[in-house]
């Protein structure tokens, strides 16, 4: 049903782009299309294209965002624009592009608010030493790693910024990342988010998110100041600005939540909401972007700012979240394979050893590192490294970092192209390791730091409809 249409649209920009006789050529100028008729072709394909590999990698047995992502990449450079170039500039021609970008951008800010909810629902009551030192251990292991792996990388791998402190930094975040969306997915998909595990993996995972997004934003101010003055002055304006959203436009929003539980019920108002938030998050992130903050952290901090608690608001704010990851996400995952030719990666003896060593680093310090804090704590070497492999999960979190990061000149192509098959070999690990640990590295989560029924439902348990990325 799905492969059949997308089978379709390629044949016919494969055949109309390299057909050669005169049906052929008579085709073509029967098959020319306007740009409108462009635009909505490529929206077509690239909405078939990710939808099938991630029901793919679903049956496969790895998460979807896995396939959508490799969807991506195929629609790009690395497979269609190398076996059929032709077909590629005739399905997503040059003068469509920025539209289809804008999509992405849209996109991504609303993926964005919906990390800033997750991470809102992880909450400090009742954590224990555990915890704490889980968290802390899941994002410095790796960062000190990444970042002592990239100092012999800084000559061969920087990009155009040309500051080697942000790139030492930023292949720090880019080891340190779990993707939190992908993790909670998996937690659902298996069974374990009312487990000690899964549990503590969410919070590490949250807070480690949370500092990793803190350390881009100095990163880019880094990069985009044009002063140490100017760097400060950019600081202070993200600090003063994350303490107006978490202090009192937080306590002003709980407040109108409350007013509005019952007013405007219906379909109808909850409609009226939904274009109020869309507009909110719109506008969070120009005022972020006007700062000198990049506008993914105003939608981040939109999301920290939501209100928790209320049905009609997580109800509103699902929906939203919804529509967006199956609706736009996809042009995400089209821009991202645009800008990144696997296919051209040299395999030279520095793209090797390169690729060895992160790889290397983010499996085995994401995965041994909590688990010994585990250990050292007091869990069980077995669900110890359980805890390890579901925190080695990076997926689309790691991504939408690493396009930033290639963007503000931070990386070059090459290492761009090495994170990413980083990203998603260890992704694609983390249900392996999980079948090899066994069920006897899962323990029943304690009482003090289990999340109501509510916040689970509304957090760590999205519906099949609408998964996680």
């Amino acid at each position: 049903m799905i492969v059949l249409p997308l089978a379709v649209i390629v044949w016919a920009a494969v055949a109309v782009t390299t057909s050669k006789s005169s049906a052929g050529v008579a085709v073509h100028e029967a098959a020319r299309l306007d740009r409108s008729g462009h635009f909505f072709l490529a929206v077509a394909a690239i909405l078939l294209a990710v939808f099938a590999g991630g029901w793919l990698a679903d049956r496969l047995g790895q998460p979807r965002v896995i396939g959508e992502i490799c969807a991506g990449l195929a629609m790009g450079p690395t497979v269609l624009g190398r076996f059929a170039p032709d077909a590629k500039d005739w399905l997503f021609p040059a003068d469509n592009l920025p539209m289809l970008d804008g999509l992405a951008q849209i996109g991504l800010v609303f993926f964005m608010f919906g990390v800033g909810r997750e991470l809102n629902g992880m909450t400090l009551r009742g954590v224990g030493p555990q915890v704490l030192m889980v968290s802390q251990a899941s994002l410095l292991i790796p960062f000190a790693a990444g970042t002592a792996a990239a100092v012999p990388l800084v000559e061969d791998f920087a990009g155009p910024a040309g500051h080697p402190m942000a790139f030492v930094l930023f292949v720090g975040c880019a080891l340190s990342v779990t993707a939190l969306p992908v993790l909670a997915r998996i937690l659902t998909d298996l069974r374990l988010t009312r487990t000690h595990q899964g549990q503590l993996s969410l919070f590490a995972s949250a807070f480690g998110d949370g500092v990793v997004w803190l350390v881009l934003t100095a990163i880019l101010a880094v990069v985009h100041g044009s002063s140490p003055m100017g760097v400060l002055w950019n600081g202070l304006f993200a600090a003063a600005l994350t303490l107006v959203f978490l202090g009192p436009l937080r306590r002003g929003l709980a407040h109108w939540a409350r007013s509005r539980q019952t007013a405007g019920e219906g379909a109808e108002g909850d409609a009226t909401l939904m274009l109020l938030l869309a507009g909110g998050i719109a506008v969070t992130a120009t005022l972020t972007s006007v700062v000198g903050v990049h506008q993914l952290i105003g939608a981040l901090l939109a999301g920290l700012a939501w209100p928790t608690g209320n049905a009609r608001m997580a109800r509103v704010a699902d929906r939203l979240s919804s529509m967006s990851k199956t609706v736009l996400l996809p042009f995400f995952f089209f821009g991202f394979g645009l800008t990144i030719d696997l296919g051209s990666l040299r395999f030279d003896r520095s793209s090797v050893l390169a690729m060895a060593t992160l790889l290397f680093l983010a499996v085995v310090t994401k995965v041994c590192g909590p688990a010994l804090s585990a250990v050292l704590t007091g869990m069980r070497p077995r669900p110890a490294l359980t805890l390890g492999a579901l925190l080695n999960a990076r997926g689309l979190t790691e991504l939408v970092i690493l396009q930033i990061g290639y963007q503000a000149g931070v990386i070059d192509q090459r290492l761009l192209s090495i994170l990413t098959i980083v990203a998603l070999v260890t992704t694609i690990l983390t249900r392996p390791l999980l079948r090899l640990i066994g069920p006897e590295g899962v323990e029943p989560a304690p009482s003090p730091y289990r999340p109501e029924p509510d916040e689970v439902s509304a957090k760590g348990a999205p519906e099949r409809s609408a998964p996680s990325r």
